[in-house]
Protein backbone atom coordinates (compact mmCIF):
# COMPACT_ATOMS: atom_id res chain seq x y z
CA UNK A 1 0.00 0.00 0.00
CA UNK A 2 0.93 3.50 -0.20
CA UNK A 3 -0.49 6.85 -0.03
CA UNK A 4 0.75 10.44 -0.39
CA UNK A 5 1.81 10.69 3.21
CA UNK A 6 1.90 13.64 5.51
CA UNK A 7 1.91 16.67 4.59
CA UNK A 8 0.93 15.73 1.00
CA UNK A 9 4.54 14.90 -0.30
CA UNK A 10 4.73 12.14 -3.01
CA UNK A 11 6.99 9.37 -2.63
CA UNK A 12 9.34 8.12 -5.33
CA UNK A 13 8.12 6.31 -8.07
CA UNK A 14 7.09 3.02 -7.78
CA UNK A 15 8.56 0.01 -10.01
CA UNK A 16 6.42 -3.63 -10.93
CA UNK A 17 9.56 -5.53 -12.02
CA UNK A 18 8.34 -8.63 -14.32
CA UNK A 19 11.74 -10.76 -15.33
CA UNK A 20 13.26 -13.73 -16.75
CA UNK A 21 14.88 -14.08 -13.11
CA UNK A 22 16.03 -17.54 -13.70
CA UNK A 23 17.71 -17.03 -17.13
CA UNK A 24 18.80 -13.49 -17.63
CA UNK A 25 21.81 -12.60 -15.00
CA UNK A 26 20.78 -8.54 -15.71
CA UNK A 27 17.07 -9.09 -14.61
CA UNK A 28 19.22 -9.81 -11.34
CA UNK A 29 21.37 -7.65 -11.38
CA UNK A 30 17.90 -5.21 -11.77
CA UNK A 31 16.72 -6.53 -8.49
CA UNK A 32 19.89 -5.61 -6.62
CA UNK A 33 19.61 -1.88 -8.30
CA UNK A 34 16.27 -1.31 -7.01
CA UNK A 35 17.08 -1.97 -4.04
CA UNK A 36 20.13 0.85 -4.38
CA UNK A 37 17.83 2.95 -5.52
CA UNK A 38 15.46 2.54 -2.47
CA UNK A 39 18.44 2.95 0.24
CA UNK A 40 18.36 6.78 -1.37
CA UNK A 41 14.97 7.42 -1.50
CA UNK A 42 14.63 7.58 -5.34
CA UNK A 43 12.06 4.62 -5.64
CA UNK A 44 10.12 1.77 -4.28
CA UNK A 45 9.64 -1.92 -5.44
CA UNK A 46 5.86 -2.55 -5.65
CA UNK A 47 5.76 -5.46 -7.24
CA UNK A 48 8.35 -8.43 -7.98
CA UNK A 49 7.43 -11.01 -10.82
CA UNK A 50 8.89 -14.04 -12.68
CA UNK A 51 7.99 -14.17 -16.47
CA UNK A 52 7.99 -17.50 -16.73
CA UNK A 53 5.26 -20.39 -15.28
CA UNK A 54 8.91 -21.65 -13.44
CA UNK A 55 8.56 -22.41 -9.45
CA UNK A 56 12.41 -22.63 -9.66
CA UNK A 57 12.50 -19.25 -11.08
CA UNK A 58 9.68 -17.71 -7.79
CA UNK A 59 12.03 -19.27 -5.44
CA UNK A 60 14.96 -17.48 -7.13
CA UNK A 61 12.99 -14.12 -6.81
CA UNK A 62 11.48 -14.84 -3.09
CA UNK A 63 15.18 -15.75 -2.18
CA UNK A 64 16.30 -11.98 -3.72
CA UNK A 65 13.40 -9.97 -2.06
CA UNK A 66 13.89 -11.41 1.00
CA UNK A 67 17.60 -10.97 1.04
CA UNK A 68 16.55 -6.77 0.37
CA UNK A 69 13.67 -7.15 2.38
CA UNK A 70 13.89 -9.48 5.17
CA UNK A 71 10.38 -11.42 5.82
CA UNK A 72 9.27 -12.91 9.09
CA UNK A 73 10.15 -16.35 8.96
CA UNK A 74 7.16 -18.53 7.01
CA UNK A 75 5.40 -15.31 5.64
CA UNK A 76 3.73 -14.93 2.83
CA UNK A 77 5.27 -14.18 -0.19
CA UNK A 78 4.37 -11.69 -2.55
CA UNK A 79 6.33 -12.91 -5.89
CA UNK A 80 3.86 -13.20 -9.55
CA UNK A 81 4.22 -16.13 -12.14
CA UNK A 82 2.36 -16.29 -14.94
CA UNK A 83 -0.90 -19.22 -14.43
CA UNK A 84 -0.18 -21.92 -16.58
CA UNK A 85 1.34 -25.11 -17.15
CA UNK A 86 5.29 -25.73 -15.31
CA UNK A 87 7.89 -25.79 -17.78
CA UNK A 88 8.11 -28.87 -18.97
CA UNK A 89 11.79 -28.76 -17.67
CA UNK A 90 12.33 -26.93 -14.91
CA UNK A 91 16.09 -26.20 -14.65
CA UNK A 92 16.60 -22.22 -15.17
CA UNK A 93 20.64 -21.77 -14.39
CA UNK A 94 20.42 -19.23 -11.94
CA UNK A 95 18.16 -21.34 -9.58
CA UNK A 96 21.52 -23.17 -9.19
CA UNK A 97 21.82 -21.29 -6.16
CA UNK A 98 19.26 -22.94 -4.58
CA UNK A 99 21.07 -26.04 -4.21
CA UNK A 100 23.98 -24.00 -2.42
CA UNK A 101 24.77 -25.59 1.33
CA UNK A 102 26.54 -24.61 4.23
CA UNK A 103 28.97 -26.35 5.53
CA UNK A 104 26.66 -27.94 7.99
CA UNK A 105 24.57 -29.15 4.99
CA UNK A 106 21.87 -26.86 5.53
CA UNK A 107 20.78 -24.64 2.41
CA UNK A 108 22.19 -21.41 2.12
CA UNK A 109 19.14 -19.37 0.46
CA UNK A 110 15.90 -20.68 1.41
CA UNK A 111 12.14 -19.61 -0.01
CA UNK A 112 8.65 -19.60 1.32
CA UNK A 113 7.74 -20.81 -2.27
CA UNK A 114 6.94 -24.82 -2.39
CA UNK A 115 4.43 -24.63 -5.05
CA UNK A 116 2.60 -22.33 -7.42
CA UNK A 117 -0.19 -21.88 -4.53
CA UNK A 118 2.11 -20.02 -2.94
CA UNK A 119 2.86 -17.44 -5.84
CA UNK A 120 0.55 -14.29 -7.22
CA UNK A 121 -0.77 -14.32 -10.63
CA UNK A 122 1.89 -11.72 -11.91
CA UNK A 123 -0.87 -10.20 -14.83
CA UNK A 124 -3.40 -9.93 -11.35
CA UNK A 125 -1.14 -8.74 -8.72
CA UNK A 126 0.26 -5.81 -10.79
CA UNK A 127 -2.98 -4.69 -11.61
CA UNK A 128 -4.09 -4.87 -7.73
CA UNK A 129 -0.54 -3.06 -7.14
CA UNK A 130 -1.70 -0.24 -8.92
CA UNK A 131 -4.48 0.44 -7.09
CA UNK A 132 -2.67 1.24 -4.50
CA UNK A 133 -0.24 3.87 -6.38
CA UNK A 134 -1.07 7.67 -6.40
CA UNK A 135 -2.14 8.50 -10.18
CA UNK A 136 1.03 8.73 -12.63
CA UNK A 137 3.18 7.49 -9.84
CA UNK A 138 4.10 3.89 -11.04
CA UNK A 139 6.09 2.46 -13.87
CA UNK A 140 6.34 -1.03 -15.44
CA UNK A 141 9.36 -2.77 -16.30
CA UNK A 142 9.73 -5.90 -18.48
CA UNK A 143 12.78 -8.06 -18.92
CA UNK A 144 11.78 -10.94 -20.34
CA UNK A 145 9.05 -12.51 -22.94
CA UNK A 146 5.94 -9.82 -22.83
CA UNK A 147 3.50 -12.69 -21.88
CA UNK A 148 2.52 -11.08 -18.62
CA UNK A 149 2.29 -7.26 -19.96
CA UNK A 150 0.19 -8.90 -22.45
CA UNK A 151 -1.79 -10.58 -20.28
CA UNK A 152 -2.00 -7.23 -17.90
CA UNK A 153 -3.20 -4.70 -20.54
CA UNK A 154 -5.74 -7.41 -21.43
CA UNK A 155 -7.53 -7.82 -18.01
CA UNK A 156 -10.91 -7.07 -17.51
CA UNK A 157 -11.02 -3.03 -16.16
CA UNK A 158 -7.06 -3.07 -16.57
CA UNK A 159 -6.57 -0.79 -19.20
CA UNK A 160 -7.83 2.62 -17.72
CA UNK A 161 -6.09 1.48 -14.72
CA UNK A 162 -2.92 1.98 -16.57
CA UNK A 163 -3.39 4.54 -18.14
CA UNK A 164 -4.27 6.65 -14.81
CA UNK A 165 -1.42 4.81 -12.55
CA UNK A 166 1.39 4.09 -14.86
CA UNK A 167 3.61 6.80 -16.27
CA UNK A 168 6.03 4.78 -18.61
CA UNK A 169 6.56 0.91 -19.42
CA UNK A 170 9.65 0.17 -20.28
CA UNK A 171 10.75 -3.33 -22.08
CA UNK A 172 13.93 -5.11 -22.15
CA UNK A 173 13.13 -6.38 -25.80
CA UNK A 174 14.14 -5.62 -29.01
CA UNK A 175 17.06 -4.75 -30.96
CA UNK A 176 17.22 -1.85 -33.03
CA UNK A 177 21.03 -1.58 -34.43
CA UNK A 178 19.97 -4.60 -36.85
CA UNK A 179 21.22 -7.21 -34.81
CA UNK A 180 20.02 -10.96 -34.72
CA UNK A 181 16.39 -10.95 -32.73
CA UNK A 182 16.22 -10.73 -29.48
CA UNK A 183 15.21 -14.13 -27.36
CA UNK A 184 12.78 -12.68 -24.98
CA UNK A 185 11.02 -11.56 -28.23
CA UNK A 186 11.52 -14.52 -30.31
CA UNK A 187 9.90 -16.49 -27.04
CA UNK A 188 6.25 -14.86 -27.34
CA UNK A 189 6.27 -13.16 -30.58
CA UNK A 190 2.03 -12.52 -30.07
CA UNK A 191 2.52 -10.89 -27.10
CA UNK A 192 5.14 -8.49 -27.63
CA UNK A 193 2.79 -7.45 -30.63
CA UNK A 194 0.02 -7.30 -28.08
CA UNK A 195 1.75 -4.84 -25.70
CA UNK A 196 3.41 -2.67 -28.27
CA UNK A 197 -0.82 -2.05 -30.02
CA UNK A 198 -2.29 -2.23 -26.70
CA UNK A 199 -0.55 -0.37 -24.05
CA UNK A 200 -2.17 2.60 -23.25
CA UNK A 201 0.90 5.04 -21.71
CA UNK A 202 4.52 5.72 -23.12
CA UNK A 203 7.02 2.85 -24.42
CA UNK A 204 10.08 3.20 -24.00
CA UNK A 205 12.13 -0.19 -25.28
CA UNK A 206 16.09 -0.96 -24.40
CA UNK A 207 17.51 -3.04 -27.36
CA UNK A 208 20.37 -5.69 -26.46
CA UNK A 209 23.20 -3.34 -28.28
CA UNK A 210 22.39 -1.01 -25.07
CA UNK A 211 23.08 -4.26 -22.93
CA UNK A 212 26.01 -5.15 -25.00
CA UNK A 213 27.46 -0.97 -24.92
CA UNK A 214 27.35 -1.31 -21.27
CA UNK A 215 28.59 -4.29 -19.96
CA UNK A 216 28.88 -5.13 -16.22
CA UNK A 217 31.84 -5.95 -14.84
CA UNK A 218 32.61 -8.74 -13.59
CA UNK A 219 35.33 -7.38 -11.13
CA UNK A 220 32.67 -5.23 -9.24
CA UNK A 221 31.06 -8.81 -8.41
CA UNK A 222 33.85 -9.95 -6.94
CA UNK A 223 35.15 -6.62 -4.86
CA UNK A 224 31.75 -4.71 -4.16
CA UNK A 225 29.74 -7.67 -3.22
CA UNK A 226 32.00 -9.17 -0.62
CA UNK A 227 30.73 -7.65 2.34
CA UNK A 228 28.19 -10.13 2.25
CA UNK A 229 29.38 -14.18 2.88
CA UNK A 230 26.21 -15.61 1.25
CA UNK A 231 25.09 -13.01 -1.67
CA UNK A 232 22.38 -14.30 -3.91
CA UNK A 233 23.50 -11.89 -6.61
CA UNK A 234 26.93 -12.63 -6.60
CA UNK A 235 26.08 -16.49 -6.51
CA UNK A 236 23.84 -16.02 -9.34
CA UNK A 237 26.62 -14.18 -11.55
CA UNK A 238 28.65 -16.91 -10.74
CA UNK A 239 26.26 -19.39 -11.91
CA UNK A 240 25.56 -17.33 -15.21
CA UNK A 241 28.78 -18.12 -16.97
CA UNK A 242 32.30 -19.03 -15.61
CA UNK A 243 33.69 -16.62 -14.25
CA UNK A 244 35.41 -13.85 -15.20
CA UNK A 245 33.15 -11.72 -17.41
CA UNK A 246 31.31 -8.96 -17.85
CA UNK A 247 27.48 -9.49 -17.85
CA UNK A 248 24.85 -7.22 -20.17
CA UNK A 249 22.75 -4.94 -18.97
CA UNK A 250 19.87 -3.97 -20.77
CA UNK A 251 17.47 -4.85 -17.47
CA UNK A 252 19.46 -2.50 -15.94
CA UNK A 253 19.62 0.31 -18.83
CA UNK A 254 15.52 0.12 -18.96
CA UNK A 255 15.91 0.07 -14.86
CA UNK A 256 17.13 3.04 -14.38
CA UNK A 257 15.01 5.04 -17.46
CA UNK A 258 12.16 3.87 -15.47
CA UNK A 259 13.40 5.37 -12.36
CA UNK A 260 15.29 8.57 -13.78
CA UNK A 261 13.62 8.93 -17.51
CA UNK A 262 15.12 12.93 -16.95
CA UNK A 263 18.37 12.13 -15.75
CA UNK A 264 20.45 12.60 -19.06
CA UNK A 265 21.71 8.78 -19.12
CA UNK A 266 20.70 8.15 -22.42
CA UNK A 267 19.61 9.18 -25.55
CA UNK A 268 16.39 8.73 -26.85
CA UNK A 269 14.61 7.98 -30.64
CA UNK A 270 12.16 10.06 -32.00
CA UNK A 271 8.50 9.10 -31.40
CA UNK A 272 7.77 6.41 -33.58
CA UNK A 273 6.42 2.94 -33.74
CA UNK A 274 7.87 -0.73 -33.21
CA UNK A 275 6.72 -3.14 -35.34
CA UNK A 276 7.68 -7.03 -34.54
CA UNK A 277 8.42 -9.04 -37.79
CA UNK A 278 7.79 -13.02 -38.02
CA UNK A 279 11.04 -13.66 -37.65
CA UNK A 280 11.53 -11.84 -33.86
CA UNK A 281 13.20 -8.60 -35.00
CA UNK A 282 11.90 -5.53 -33.97
CA UNK A 283 11.56 -3.09 -36.65
CA UNK A 284 11.41 0.94 -35.67
CA UNK A 285 9.66 3.31 -38.11
CA UNK A 286 9.50 7.36 -36.75
CA UNK A 287 6.77 9.14 -36.78
CA UNK A 288 5.19 12.07 -34.44
CA UNK A 289 1.96 10.29 -33.72
CA UNK A 290 3.61 6.89 -33.08
CA UNK A 291 3.58 6.23 -28.97
CA UNK A 292 6.98 3.74 -28.99
CA UNK A 293 10.49 5.29 -28.28
CA UNK A 294 13.62 3.39 -27.66
CA UNK A 295 17.04 4.27 -26.17
CA UNK A 296 20.20 5.02 -27.00
CA UNK A 297 23.69 5.05 -25.69
CA UNK A 298 25.43 8.38 -25.53
CA UNK A 299 29.15 7.78 -25.51
CA UNK A 300 29.33 10.98 -23.25
CA UNK A 301 27.53 9.21 -20.30
CA UNK A 302 29.13 5.90 -20.25
CA UNK A 303 31.10 6.70 -17.04
CA UNK A 304 28.71 8.15 -15.39
CA UNK A 305 25.59 5.39 -16.05
CA UNK A 306 28.65 2.50 -15.10
CA UNK A 307 29.75 4.20 -11.72
CA UNK A 308 25.95 4.23 -11.20
CA UNK A 309 25.17 0.48 -11.83
CA UNK A 310 28.12 -0.37 -9.64
CA UNK A 311 27.19 1.63 -7.09
CA UNK A 312 23.28 0.61 -7.06
CA UNK A 313 24.15 -3.18 -7.30
CA UNK A 314 26.55 -3.17 -4.33
CA UNK A 315 24.04 -1.39 -2.11
CA UNK A 316 23.88 -2.78 0.99
CA UNK A 317 19.82 -3.72 2.16
CA UNK A 318 18.04 -0.68 2.91
CA UNK A 319 16.91 -0.47 6.34
CA UNK A 320 13.41 -1.19 7.57
CA UNK A 321 10.95 1.94 7.82
CA UNK A 322 9.05 2.34 11.39
CA UNK A 323 11.97 0.11 12.88
CA UNK A 324 14.83 2.77 12.96
CA UNK A 325 16.10 0.45 10.28
CA UNK A 326 16.83 -2.63 12.23
CA UNK A 327 19.84 -4.54 13.05
CA UNK A 328 22.45 -4.74 10.06
CA UNK A 329 22.41 -8.45 8.29
CA UNK A 330 24.98 -10.64 11.06
CA UNK A 331 28.01 -10.40 7.97
CA UNK A 332 27.68 -6.50 8.68
CA UNK A 333 27.24 -6.86 12.66
CA UNK A 334 30.59 -5.60 14.38
CA UNK A 335 32.07 -8.95 16.68
CA UNK A 336 29.87 -9.30 19.98
CA UNK A 337 32.07 -8.17 23.14
CA UNK A 338 31.89 -10.55 26.36
CA UNK A 339 29.44 -8.83 28.88
CA UNK A 340 30.49 -6.38 31.38
CA UNK A 341 30.89 -7.96 34.95
CA UNK A 342 28.66 -6.87 37.17
CA UNK A 343 29.28 -4.26 40.12
CA UNK A 344 30.15 -5.34 43.05
CA UNK A 345 27.17 -5.27 46.03
CA UNK A 346 26.91 -2.04 47.69
CA UNK A 347 26.92 -2.44 51.51
CA UNK A 348 23.86 -1.08 52.98
CA UNK A 349 24.07 1.86 55.72
CA UNK A 350 23.98 0.84 59.04
CA UNK A 351 20.34 1.18 60.40
CA UNK A 352 19.80 4.29 62.09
Amino acid sequence: MQGPGRGGARPPIGIALEADLGNRIDAVLAVAMLNGFITKSESRTIALCVSNASIKSARLADVLAGFYAPRPVGGVSMVGMPEGPALSQDAPPLAEILTKTATDGTPVYTSNIATVIDTADNAVHIRNVLLAQIDGIAAVVVAGPATGAARLVGLFGARPQIEVKVARLVLALGTFDKGAPDPAVKADIAAARKVLAEWPTEVIAVGTEVGAALPYPGSSIEADLAWAPAHPVADAYRAFRPMPYDAPTTALAATLHAVHPTGGYFQLSDPGTITVMNDGSTQFAPGAAGRHRYLIVDPAQKDRVMKLYTEMVSARPAPRPGRRGGPPPAAQQPPQQPPLAPPPPTAKPPAP
